[in-house]
């Protein structure tokens, strides 16, 4: 089996994963690496003569229309959250 990767085919060894009562199968971690899908990550799936071709959907992230919500008296990012964490604890 190949997997294709921006246009160059990477031979890959993969099990055969069996398709549920759900209709759901376990993408084997060697494909999902090389086509950098990550948990809620969606997929397109296209179907060809012979089989399926599965790649990432490229497009907007599910939670962009979220990004720059919240209180702008809270830094971002980790530290800057830890950091105005321990300033409210001493007051």
């Amino acid at each position: 089996m190949h997997l294709a990767q921006t246009g160059n085919a990477i031979p890959v060894s993969l099990n055969k994963p069996r398709i549920t009562s759900k209709g759901q199968i376990t993408l084997p971690r060697a494909a999902r690496e090389a086509m950098g899908a990550r948990p809620g990550d969606r997929l397109e799936i296209e179907v060809v003569p012979g089989g399926i071709k599965l790649r990432r959907a490229e497009g907007e992230s599910p939670f962009a229309k979220y990004q720059g919500i919240g209180t702008p008296s809270i830094p971002a990012g980790r530290e800057g959250i830890r950091k105005w964490l321990r300033e409210q604890r001493r007051n």
